[in-house]
Parts: C-alpha cells; structure tokens; sequence
C-alpha cells in the first residue's frame, strides 16, 4: 500500500519554507530535489470536518434521493408493501395488533351536548389495556342512513378540542360525523411528546419509540370507533389536522387505508429544509418517525396516493418553509401522475406564518364535500368557521375526565412500554450464543448502522507526522478519510522494536477529556502492547461547542444516524486503516475507552468481530437512561438497538474476545461475565481494579 505525502501548492513565506526543511531534513524526509514537501495547511484539506457540514450533505442527499427510481406504477406498487410496512415500524407500531384482532375499545359515554342541529357527545376509549384517550364526538341530527366521517387530530395547542371545536362543529353543521381527540401531550391528561426536545430522554431512539406513533394508534383507533358507529358510514373517512395535526394527518393516511380523503395543514416539510434552516430545532418529537430507513414526507405521502390529498401550508410558516412544502408536493404528484390522478393531489398555499387561514379552511370544508359527499360547494360558497363567544363551549362543558382520568390510565408512562426492549437471553451453549449473535448483527446491520455507506469512499490514507519522541521505538500520526466530509487522525506509538509485531491497542479519545487523559488510562497496559490513540468525529480537532449538542443529536437522528453510531463508523474505519499500516506494528488489535466511549468500543468491535480485546472503564450501564435535558454530555443513544440488545449484553456477545473491565463493573454486565463463565472461558472476561492488573493471554 502506498502512503501518500503532502505535496507544496504554494510557498507561504520563506521562513514557513525555511521551517519546514529544517524538520523534514531532521527527520531524514528532505525532498530529493532539494524543496522539502510543505507542511501541511488548512486550505490543503479537502474535508471540512464540520458536523454541520455533514448533517446538511446527507440531509439533502436523504430528501434528494426519495421515491428514486420509480418510472412506472408497477415499479412502485412492487416496491409498497415493503415501504410501508418500513413506515409503520418507524412509527414505532411494533407491538401493537396492527394487523389481526384488536382489545376492545371500552369506549365510556360520559355526557352529552345539545346544540342547533347537532350533538356532542363527550367519550373516552382504550385503545391499548390502560392507554386510554379522550375525545368529543360532533354527529349531525338528520342522518339519512349513515353520514361520512373525519377525525379531526389536534395540534400542538394546550387545551385540544377546546381550542379547535370550530373544526369538528363546522364538519357536523356540513353532515359529517366528526371525532376530535386529543394527544398524549396536552388536554386533560399531560404525557410526553417532548423527551428529547425538553426532558433528554434521547434514549427514545434507541428504544425506536416516537411520540407521534402513539397518536398515530390512538388515531386509528379512533377511526374503528367511528366505523364502529352505525351513523357512520365506514366507506367515506377523512382526516386533517394543522401543525402536529398536520403531521398526524400524514401518518394516519398513509398507515389506514380506511382513510379516503386527507388535509394535512401546516405539517409538511423536508429532512433537508429543516436541517439545513435549523426548523428542526422549533419541532416537537412526535414531527418526524425514528428514521430508520432514511425517509423523508414525499416517501409517507407516497403511501397515500392515488386517494385524493390536498397539502395546505402558510408561505411564511417560521417551521415549514413552503419551498421545502412544493418539493414534497411536486415529489408526491410524480407517484399520482403514475395512477392518472394528479387531480387528485393539491397545494394550497396561504399568505403569513404558522396558522390556519379562511382560504386552506374553506378549501378544505369543500374538498371533503366533494371526495366524501359528491357535492361540488366552492369554497366561496361553503363557509368559514365561527368563533364567537356565543357558540364557543367552555373546556367544563366539554370536559371528560370530570372525576379524573381512570385509574389505571398509563397517557403519562407509555414512551416506557409502547415498544418494548429486549431482555438479556437465556444463553447456555456456543451455539446458542452464535445464533443469537447473528440475530443481533443483523438487526443491528440494517436498523441500527443502516446509514453506513454501502460503498465506502477511499480511506486515502496520508502520512502526516513522526517522531522519535512519545515512544520508546518512535511515532507516526496518520490520517484517513472516513467519510466523505471528515479526515480524522490516528497517532501510533511503538513500544516494540520496527521488526517485532506485537499487539496494538486502540485506544479512543474522550470528549472533552483532560489533556493526557488517555495517556494516563494506558500507562498501566503491558508493554507488548503498541498503542495508536484515536480521535473520533466530536472529539479534539473535529469537535463542536456543547451547545450545539442538542441540535446535532436531533439532527442526527432525523437523518437516520446518531452521534455514537457515526463515532461506531469512524472506528471501524479506523481498524480498517491500521491493518494497512506496516507501522502500526500489530499481530492483534484492542480496543480501550473510557466513559461514553466504551459504548462505541464495544459496538465496533462486534460489527467488525475481528478485534482481539475490550478494555473498558466506567462504561455505561445501560442505553436505556436519559441524559441530561440541555443535550450537553454523553450521547451514546443508537436508533433502535434497544429492541434487540443493550450495551452491557454486547460485552457477552463478543466472546470469545478478551473483555476488560477496569474499576467498579456496573451490575448489569453481570450477564456478560456469567456467560463467559458458563462458555467455560471466566479467564477472558476480568474486572480488574487497575489496568497493570489485566492479564492478557
């Protein structure tokens, strides 16, 4: 393998060029030809290793390369059931009964309001055991047979269907039955939707839990309680909503074929807008699905086509801009056009910010007329809302829980069982550990790393510095590309002698940490060992002010990556760079980290099941915690990885590889150390007290 050297662009100052033949010629490295190679400069680099660089390429890469490839009908209706049975486990509906029979709704008629030419009936139902959600149903008083239905999904507005009851009430006065319900979030009971926006419980993306999954189910649910109706007829269903009711609109159509008309208001914009414009950083959790399989809106709406869909969206929304609403719209219409019905998708734009306006409203009241009652009423004809004070009901009056939610109603818990994690498995034979290993990598191949590039853009690896201090038998710092936008540095120091190949510990960086503090924690390793100490994205030269944490782990996630699964890459990469480097001097390699670290530690040394040893000290216990609300600190979440592991049972899924565990061991690796003692191996896996203690055989 060829090393590269840093070849002159431009001289930069004759003491710059005088500085730099002295070094080189110190170190026995003087050009043949009489001007050295220049030192290299900022302007040589060719990645910017900035993570908002990066976050925005692959944001527009993800929004640019949706619905890719689709040139005929039957290439999409091949390809839909997969996409959305993709969509669907995104949302987080893994453990519900999507598909097969469904618990009874228990649906409890609390009240009832009479007003001039409709009802209101004041209701609750249960749409899991325990998860219970309140409602307000509209029903006209002169149904001929059974009426068209819409499910009104509130937005993000503190009292719900108080404060949106012009909607549902001007859909009965037009004959509809509507539902209006309530979100986990606000109304009568206050859940969560903002756990890693507010609270750092970033660890919903590890457990694949998104807010917005359980307002999805609570809405379908909603929607067999309205087929269940007999004034309702099953066959004409609509939904719309505005802000997060936009959003959920979205989702219910595309997840409820039931559902034939919808109008999403004010919920619609690209992964690439809002990373780009930082309109992510204004968005609630429940906005975007645990992005797995790297989607954007125009893949959700795409599920809806060829059913009619009308987009409404204000031109000057500070959380949607409208080009990013057109290029979902215009995205969508090519997948329309494939069925012949790109009449049946629309754009409605209205001037000002984040609201509704008469325009989107009253096209809105007329589009259902048309899809669900075979009436054409233009929307200038059709009517607006009416907010006066005379016709407006107080929350009292349209209260629900008047004694309280029940009992045993879980609104406030359910992000803890929504989508359940797994428990560490009964493993008592090698092949059972290896079947189980396989189960675990491959989910976590495709569900967890799935953003890893499936073809890998050169490591280029380039020769940067060495030495003959820092090590008894010299240094050399490297660098290699990892991805496209980051060249990170390796420093090798050989404690073995050039023609002896030793073992090679890698040894990775922490954020933020002390100078020498790596040093440090390996100053106890047996002097076999060579060692090459790693800086990561996030760490030393490539890190980013703590302030910007949050956005990056939000961001991170919305294009199908966290922070610790890129640092998991750039480690992998990394190992693929020093098994190319003669100099690295290595018959093995190990790895060491500290902290948050030991959680990229041990996930890259099981993908890439070559590594020889794991030391660890003060690893984290569990994946499955919070972190601290400002998003500063640890960030170890992963997408998903909680359904099928933890970090402390990947320490046991190694073996047989040497496992270290320096200091107090948290009990939960307890499993790991169980399980290589009863593989018949308790000598491979040690706690030890301090690093001169581990014995490595």
């Amino acid at each position: 393998m060829t090393i590269k050297r840093i070849a002159p662009k431009s001289l930069i100052g004759s003491h710059l060029a005088f500085l730099a033949l002295l070094i080189l010629c110190g170190t026995g490295l003087a050009a043949d030809a009489g001007r050295p190679p220049m030192i290299q400069t900022r302007a040589d680099l060719d990645q910017s290793n900035n993570i908002r660089n990066h976050l925005m390429r692959v944001a527009q890469e993800l929004s640019h390369g949706t619905l890719a490839g689709f040139d005929t009908r039957a290439d999409w209706e091949k390809a839909r059931p997969h996409r959305y049975a993709q969509f669907l486990e995104m949302m987080g509906l893994v453990d519900v009964p999507v598909d097969g029979p469904r618990p009874p709704l228990n649906v409890k008629i609390v009240g009832t309001i009479r007003r001039p030419g409709y009802r209101i009936e004041r209701l609750y139902y249960e749409s899991l055991p325990g998860l219970y959600v309140p409602a307000n149903l509209y029903i006209p008083d002169e149904i001929r047979g059974s009426a068209p239905a819409v499910l009104y999904v509130c937005g993000h507005s503190r009292t719900q269907k108080v404060s949106y009851q012009p909607h549902p009430r001007k859909f009965a006065q037009l004959g509809f039955v509507c539902l209006i319900i309530e979100t986990i979030q606000w109304g009568e009971v206050l859940g969560d939707h903002w756990g890693c926006y507010a609270r750092g419980w970033f660890h919903w993306y590890s457990r694949g839990y998104c807010p917005g999954g359980v307002e999805l189910w609570n809405a379908m649910r909603g929607l067999d309680l309205l087929c269940a109706r007999p004034e309702v007829d099953k066959d004409r269903l609509g939904v719309t909503g505005i802000s997060g009711g936009g959003t959920q609109s979205w989702y219910i159509a595309a997840a409820d074929p039931r559902v034939k008309v919808v109008a999403p208001v004010c919920g619609t914009s690209t992964v690439n807008s809002h990373v780009h414009q930082r309109t992510i950083d204004g968005h609630c959790d429940c906005m975007m699905p645990i992005n797995t399989y790297r989607q954007d809106f125009h893949d959700i709406g795409a599920l809806i086509a060829p059913r009619p869909l009308m987009i409404a969206s204000a031109n000057r929304d500070g959380l949607n801009s409208i080009e990013a609403v057109r290029e979902v719209y215009f995205g969508i219409r090519h997948i329309y056009d494939l069925y012949g019905k790109a009449d049946d998708i629309h754009l409605v734009e209205t001037p000002g910010g984040h609201s509704y306006h008469e325009i989107s409203r009253t096209k809105i009241f007329s589009f259902f007329v048309k899809h669900l009652m075979d009436k054409d009423i233009p929307p200038d004809r059709i009517g607006d809302i009416d907010r006066s004070d005379d016709v407006m009901l107080s929350a009292e009056e349209l209260q629900v829980y008047v004694d309280g939610p029940p009992a045993d109603d879980r609104t406030t818990t359910i992000q803890e069982t929504f989508v359940k994690a797994a428990e560490p498995p009964k493993i008592a034979t090698r092949v059972q550990l290896q079947t189980h290993r396989e189960k675990v990598l491959g989910f976590l191949r495709e569900r967890t790393f799935g953003a890893f590039a499936s073809d890998p853009v050169p490591l280029d690896i380039r020769w940067e510095f060495r030495a003959d201090d820092g090590a008894r038998h010299g240094r050399h710092t490297y660098s290699f590309v990892s991805e496209e936008d980051y060249r990170l540095h390796v420093d090798v120091r050989r404690r073995q002698a050039p023609d002896q190949a030793g073992p090679l510990m890698l040894v990775l960086r922490s954020p933020d940490e002390d100078r020498w503090a790596s040093e440090g924690f390996t100053s106890g390793l047996d002097d076999r060992w060579n060692l090459a100490y790693f800086e990561t994205r996030g760490i030393g030269e490539t890190g980013w002010p703590p302030d910007l944490q949050w956005h990056v782990r939000r961001a991170a996630a919305w294009t199908g990556r966290t922070v610790a699964s890129m640092r998991v890459y750039d480690v992998l990469r990394c190992l693929q760079a020093l098994r190319q480097l003669k100099a690295a001097g290595h018959d093995k390699i190990g790895i060491a980290a500290r902290g948050e670290m030991g959680v990229v530690a041990l996930y890259a040394a099981l993908l890439d099941g070559h590594v020889a040893a794991v030391v660890l000290r003060e690893p984290p216990a569990t994946q499955n915690a919070p972190s601290r609300e400002d998003g500063r600190g640890e960030a170890i979440e992963m997408l998903n990885c909680l359904r099928v592991t933890d970090v402390p049972q990947v320490a046991g899924l190694l073996f047989p590889t040497h496992v270290a565990i320096i200091g107090p061991m948290p009990p939960t690796y307890a499993w790991s150390q169980q399980l290589y003692q009863k593989l018949d191996e308790p000598g491979r896996f040690q706690n030890v007290t301090g690093l001169s203690q581990w014995r490595f055989e």
